[in-house]
């Protein structure tokens, strides 16, 4: 990568949209665990940081799940030589001790990825879609579904935030 196209992307380019991000936020976050059936809603609290000189933005967030808490790292890129965005997700609910990977293009204000999980009692792996769309600089939604081993999609997860700082 030129530091030429990468300077490019943080001032104009996918970079500044991913920058944009930075600050902290609070809001809520909906948990769907059957299609259509809305399992919680809870308060959710988080932070997007830059790093590594604006190469990647960091989402760390907590979480209440059914009484339980929770807490995840989102390292969310966007690959100038792939023309992709990028999300390694790990957290203390979803993912066990995996890292899901995810990737993809980003449409018309908003970005989404998809990756897969499974272990040994999966037969085929399932999907792992998210959105992240900055509806402005206060408010961003980022939702998840399941995708079957077939391509159908269902909301899994669905956070709502408002900027605090």
């Amino acid at each position: 990568m030129s530091k030429e196209k990468f300077s490019v992307s943080v001032e104009t380019g996918r970079h500044s949209k991913l920058l944009q991000l930075a600050g902290k936020w609070e809001g809520s976050v909906k948990t769907w665990f059957e299609p259509g059936v809305l399992a919680d809603t809870s308060i959710i609290t988080g932070e997007f940081r830059s790093i590594l000189g604006g190469r990647f933005v960091i989402h760390e967030y907590k979480y209440e799940l059914e009484g339980k808490n929770y807490e995840a790292i989102a390292v969310i890129g966007f690959s100038i030589p792939e023309q992709k965005y990028q999300i390694a997700y790990l957290d203390t609910f979803h993912c066990g001790t995996n890292i899901l990977f995810s990737e993809g293009d980003d449409n018309a204000g908003e970005f989404s990825v998809l990756g897969s999980y499974g272990d040994t009692d999966y037969k085929e792996r399932w999907g792992w879609k998210t959105n992240i769309e900055l509806k402005d600089k206060d408010n961003v939604i980022i939702t998840s579904y399941n995708v079957t081993p077939d391509g159908e999609e269902a909301k899994a997860v669905e956070i709502d935030y408002k900027r605090v700082v």
